[in-house]
C-alpha cells in the first residue's frame, strides 16, 4: 500500500489524494512501513468506544426488529447489535440531549467513502446511511434522536470495524474492543499522556498526525505550567474601557497577565497605558478573534479572566480533533475553520490567502467533513429551502401579493404543499454573484453575499448554514487559473452576467470543514476562539473525567 492511501485510512478528512510509487521488488524492510501501521493504529484510537454516556434517551427494543426487516444485508451483524444495546440498556449511542455527537461524523465520513481511502466496493447501505444523515440535519430542530439513524450507524460501526481491522499484525487486539467504551482517564492522566511522545534524533516528534498536534502539545506544557505556578485573580476594570494615556493600577494587573501570556514584554511596574501596552493588547486580541483595535473593554478582560486549566482543557480537546484530519497534502486545497470564521486557501503546506467568512447559526451537528469543489456556479438561482420558505417566504406573501416579484423570486412548482420558490441571477441574490459547489449530504456550499457588512463583524454566525466568502471573485480566479479558457475578465463578466452558468473544473480541489476552538497560526501563537456551537464540553467529557 503506498503511503498517502495508507495516510487516508488514518484520518477521516482526507481524500483523493494522489499516490506515490512504490517499487515492487525491493525486499529489504522499508522504514516507511513501520509509519503505515503506526498510523493506522493512532488514527484508529479516534474511533473505538466514543460512544454517548446519556441515561435519559431510549428506545423499545422491539425497533430493532423493524430495523433488520428493513435491512436484511446486516443480519449477520445483528446479534451483537442486540448484545451491545442490552449492555447499554437501549439508551442511545450516537445522540445526546443536543443530538448526533461528534465523533458519528467522524465515522460516518470515513464509512462513506471506503473507495477515496483505497479499500475497493462499499458498506451495504452507505447510500441509506448518506440519505439518513442528510434528513437528519434537514430536520434536526425539531427532533433530538432518530432510531433508524442510531442503528443504521452501530451496524455500520460494526461492519467497519472488520474492515478497519482486516490485514493489521496486531493479533492480539480483539475487533469487539471497539464495541466497549473508552474508560475516561483522569484530567491530570490524560495531560501526562499528551505530553509524553516518542521523538527522533534531532528532538522532533515521530508521531504520524497532523502538524497541528504537536504544535498545541507545547503549549499544553506552557498552560500547564501557568495552571500550576500562577494564581489566575480575576481582573476588575474600574472603567467601562483603557485606552492610550490612561492610568489604573488595574492596567499593571493586565499588563502583568500578557506578560505571562506571552503578548507583552514590557514595565509590569507601571500603571500607564503606553504604546507597547498597546501592542501587547491588539496582539491579544488578534489572538482570541477579537477587533484588535487596542481598547481594552469587556469582552478582553473577559477573556483574560479565563483560568489557565480551561485553556488547558480546550488544548487537549483539539489536540483530539488533530487526529481526524490528513497528515500533509501535496495539492491545492481549501480548509474553512468554523469557529475563527476564516478560509484559508492552501498548496500543499503552504498559506496562500485567507479572507473572512460567515458560517451557520446551528449547523449540523456532524459539521466536520470534507468534499471535493467540483462546480463553480456564476450568476446563480437561489432554490429557497423549504425550511424558509414556510417560515419566511410565506408570511411574506400573506403580508404583500408582490413579495415574490419583488424579491426577483418565482415559484417553479410545488412540493411537499409548499412551493418550489428560486430567487433570480442577480446581484440582489442572497447567493451573490458566484457559488462554488462539493457534494454533500449536508447541503452546504460556498457562495458570494450581498451582506457585505457581515464580513466586518467579530463573529459571524450568521447564514442558515452555508458558508458565505468574503473574496469570492478571488476565490473563483484562483480555482479556475489553471483553466486556459477563463481570466479574470471574464471571470468578472460572468459573474455579472445575470445568467447562470456551470464551469466543471478540470481538477476537484478538495475542501474540509473544521471546528478548531484553538490553533496554532502561522506565526506559531496559539490562538483561542469562542465554543459557538458548544461543542468542546461535550468532547471533554468523552475524553476526561474531572479530578477530584
Amino acid at each position: 500500500m503506498n503511503l498517502q492511501k495508507t495516510l487516508l485510512y488514518l484520518f477521516m478528512l482526507s481524500a483523493l489524494w494522489s499516490g506515490c510509487n512504490q517499487g515492487t521488488e525491493q525486499k529489504k524492510k522499508n522504514p516507511i512501513d513501520s509509519l503505515h501501521k503506526k498510523a493506522l493504529k493512532e488514527w484508529n484510537k479516534t474511533i473505538p468506544g466514543n460512544f454517548s454516556e446519556q441515561t435519559e434517551l431510549s428506545f423499545d427494543s422491539a425497533r430493532l426488529d423493524t430495523f433488520f426487516n428493513a435491512y436484511k444485508n446486516l443480519g449477520p451483524y445483528q446479534e451483537k447489535v442486540r448484545k451491545f444495546y442490552r449492555n447499554r440498556n437501549y439508551h442511545f449511542a450516537w445522540f445526546d440531549d443536543k443530538g448526533l455527537i461528534e465523533q458519528a461524523g467522524n465515522l460516518t465520513d470515513r464509512m462513506l467513502n471506503l473507495k477515496d481511502e483505497g479499500i475497493d466496493g462499499e458498506l451495504p447501505y452507505s447510500k441509506h446511511l448518506d440519505s439518513l444523515i442528510d434528513a437528519y440535519s434537514q430536520h434536526k430542530g425539531t427532533k433530538i434522536t432518530n432510531e433508524e439513524l442510531e442503528f443504521m450507524l452501530t451496524s455500520q460501526y460494526f461492519l467497519f470495524a472488520d474492515v478497519a481491522w482486516q490485514g493489521m499484525d496486531d493479533a492480539n487486539v480483539k475487533a469487539n474492543d471497539w464495541f466497549v467504551p473508552k474508560k475516561r482517564v483522569s484530567y491530570s492522566d490524560y495531560l501526562d499522556s499528551l505530553l509524553k511522545h516518542p521523538v527522533n534524533e534531532t528532538g522532533a516528534s515521530i508521531e504520524p498526525v497532523y502538524r497541528q498536534y504537536e504544535q498545541l502539545r507545547g503549549y499544553l506544557k506552557k498552560y500547564r505550567e501557568l495552571a500550576a505556578k500562577h494564581k489566575w485573580n480575576p481582573v476588575i476594570a474600574d472603567k467601562k474601557s483603557y485606552k492610550i494615556g490612561d492610568s489604573s493600577t488595574v492596567l499593571r494587573q493586565i499588563k502583568t497577565r500578557l506578560f505571562l501570556l506571552g503578548d507583552y514584554q514590557g514595565d509590569t511596574l507601571t500603571n500607564l497605558y503606553d504604546s507597547t501596552l498597546f501592542s501587547g493588547v491588539r496582539s491579544f486580541q488578534s489572538r482570541h478573534g477579537l477587533r484588535p483595535d487596542g481598547a481594552i473593554g469587556s469582552g478582553t478582560i473577559n477573556e483574560l479572566n479565563v483560568l489557565p486549566a480551561a485553556r488547558l482543557k480546550q488544548i487537549a480537546v483539539n489536540m483530539e480533533r488533530s487526529r481526524w484530519l490528513p497528515v500533509s497534502l501535496k495539492t491545492d486545497y481549501l480548509a474553512v475553520n468554523i469557529p475563527e470564521f476564516k478560509l484559508h486557501v492552501y498548496h500543499a503546506d503552504s498559506l496562500l490567502w485567507s479572507c473572512n467568512v460567515v458560517v451557520g447559526k446551528a449547523m449540523h451537528k456532524t459539521v466536520i467533513f470534507h468534499g471535493d469543489v467540483k462546480y463553480v456556479v456564476f450568476s446563480p438561482y437561489w432554490n429557497v429551502p423549504p425550511s424558509i420558505v414556510k417560515n419566511e417566504i410565506l408570511p411574506g406573501m400573506r403580508r404583500d401579493r408582490n413579495y415574490i416579484a419583488k424579491h426577483n423570486m418565482e415559484i417553479t412548482g410545488k412540493s411537499g404543499g409548499l412551493p418550489n420558490v428560486r430567487q433570480k441571477p442577480g446581484p440582489k441574490n442572497s447567493l451573490g454573484l458566484v457559488k462554488f459547489l462539493f457534494p454533500n449530504s449536508y447541503n452546504i456550499y460556498l457562495h458570494d453575499s450581498p451582506a457585505k457588512s457581515l464580513y466586518n463583524e467579530s463573529s459571524r454566525a450568521f447564514s442558515h448554514g452555508c458558508i458565505r466568502v468574503s473574496e469570492p471573485e478571488k476565490l473563483a480566479n484562483f480555482l479556475l487559473r489553471s483553466d486556459s479558457t477563463w481570466n479574470k475578465e471574464s471571470i468578472y463578466k460572468a459573474m455579472h452576467a445575470g445568467k447562470e452558468k456551470y464551469v466543471t473544473l478540470k481538477k476537484t480541489v478538495p475542501v474540509f470543514i473544521a471546528y478548531f476552538t484553538a490553533f496554532i497560526d502561522r506565526e506559531g501563537k496559539i490562538n483561542f476562539r469562542k465554543d459557538i456551537y458548544d461543542r468542546d464540553d461535550r468532547l471533554a467529557k468523552m475524553l476526561l473525567t474531572e479530578n477530584k
